[in-house]
């Protein structure tokens, strides 16, 4: 539904979107990348890596459906497994992970990464199966449609499990799913056609807790086809948080100034969840995922919006009220991104394959679990 503007606030935005790019304009003329710009954060930065230390080799092969930017991709591989290939349907998702990492397997396209036309048999043997279908039809900005919206791809999902028969698979999606209004299709998309094979778990993770400077939370069903390993499954235990644990104090949560290097100003959070480039009016620049979020990053002194390709045209052009302007990497490194992974595409396409990701040390706390559940230390 169009917003319900008056004659008066349309021609306000429309008089202020001009004097931003005439602004924008001025600001960038001979702007040049190599010279070195006043105001860029320069402070020690947070190294995602730290969240993931990398594992040795563990014998265990995955396999990637709904790849996009990379994020369960990256915490399967720090967690030692082998990657066998990943599916994506969308081409720069595919550009993305073939330019990080050329020796992967990556089916990307309308034709070659479309779940719903492969032939999953080819993958038999796989030890995992991990993927995040679509997360519209059960997002409250995607209307929660459900089994009825076209994006619905659990069903093929379900059907990679039974053609693969791995020995666990993963499953990601918004608490939203969780809702009382899914509990139907949860039993009848997922549940019904997996348990007489699969033991299957279903658990919320938050991604403040595990390191990651973002308030994300996600859902997560995980599935078993031998009992013993079922048996040995716990959920993953948080790393970071306010208080202790019993197994012993944790490590203190990631805030977004400290993280993005910025210097102290008496108040410093996790940053709030950030918004999908593919989401939203046109291809949007900007990570706000809500009026709410807005005074977050306003105390923050964080400006979510008009998110620049890197750093230096980001400080070169800082916004209005004096708030640091983020970059495509900045974005990258709220979310968990490694330093060394590169997105490929526009801006607003950078942002969807930000925005769409399992935070890779969520991933990855995930991935080590079910690895020792399969017998794996």
């Amino acid at each position: 539904m169009p917003y319900d503007l008056t004659e008066e606030q349309r021609d306000r935005y429309r008089a202020t979107s001009i004097r931003s790019q005439l602004r924008k304009q001025t600001l960038l003329r001979g702007y040049d990348e190599a010279k070195p710009v006043l105001g860029i954060n320069l402070g020690e930065r947070l190294d995602p890596d730290d969240l993931m230390p990398q594992l040795e080799v563990n014998g265990l092969t995955s396999l990637s459906l709904f790849s996009g930017g990379g994020g369960l991709d990256i915490g399967f591989e720090r967690a030692g497994f082998e990657h066998r290939a990943s599916l994506e349907i969308l081409d720069i998702c595919g550009e993305t992970l073939r330019a990080n990492r050329p020796d992967w397997a990556v089916l990307s396209g309308a034709v070659a990464g479309d779940v719903r036309a492969a032939a999953f048999t080819t993958f038999r043997g796989v030890d995992v199966v991990h993927g995040g279908p679509p997360c519209q039809p059960f997002s409250i900005a995607g209307k929660q449609a459900g089994a009825d919206d076209p994006r619905n791809m659990w069903p093929d999902f379900v059907r990679c499990i039974l053609q693969t028969r791995p020995r666990a698979f993963i499953a990601e999606n918004v608490p939203g799913m969780l809702d009382q209004k899914f509990e139907a299709f949860i039993r009848d998309n997922i549940v019904d056609p997996l348990s007489s094979q699969y033991t299957i778990f279903k658990f919320k993770l938050a991604a403040h807790d595990f390191g990651v400077p973002q308030s994300r939370r996600r859902v997560f069903f995980v599935g078993f086809r031998a009992a013993r390993d079922a048996a040995r499954w716990v959920e993953p235990e948080p790393t970071h948080g306010d208080v202790g644990t019993l197994f012993g104090p944790l490590l203190p949560r990631n805030t977004a100034r400290k993280t993005l290097g910025l210097p102290g100003m008496g108040f410093d959070v996790v940053a709030p969840t950030l918004r999908s480039g593919f989401t939203g009016p046109r291809n949007t620049t900007g990570v706000l995922n809500s009026k709410a979020s807005l005074k977050v990053w306003n105390d923050l002194h964080i400006w979510p919006n008009g998110v620049q390709p890197t750093r230096s045209m980001a400080a070169a052009y800082p916004p209005e009220n004096g708030h640091f302007r983020m970059s495509v990497s900045d974005c990258a490194l709220l979310q968990g991104f490694p330093a060394d992974w590169r997105f490929s595409g526009a801006v607003y396409q950078a942002l969807g394959q930000i925005g769409n990701s399992v935070c890779p040390p969520v991933a990855y706390a995930v991935a080590r679990q079910v690895a020792r559940a399969l017998g794996i230390a």
